[in-house]
């Protein structure tokens, strides 16, 4: 069985159209915790130049499946105004 077995996605919403994409996907990586992994982060327009950031986490339900601890590491990073899960599934093997 694989060390992961839920997938969820957190949309990340940049201050402004002036942020830097690339070194905030950089900050979503390192701001990842340690027992959750990032499979992709996918850009996605939103309007007048805004992009969002689609982050896919790979986690485990063996903690609750709490995301509450990805979310607040990736709110509190330079450069983010919201965070919100959107999706959360179970990862069939």
């Amino acid at each position: 069985m694989s060390e992961y077995n839920m997938v969820a996605t957190l949309r990340v919403m940049p201050e402004g159209v002036d942020i830097d994409l690339g070194a905030l996907k950089d900050r979503i990586i390192a701001a990842t915790p340690t027992n959750m992994k990032v499979h992709a982060i996918q850009e996605q327009p939103i309007a007048f130049g805004l992009v969002a950031l689609d982050t896919i986490v790979l986690t485990n339900d063996k903690d609750g499946g709490d995301l509450d601890p990805v979310r607040d590491a990736y709110y509190d990073l330079e450069g983010v105004s919201e965070v919100d899960v959107t999706d959360v599934g179970r990862i069939i093997d």
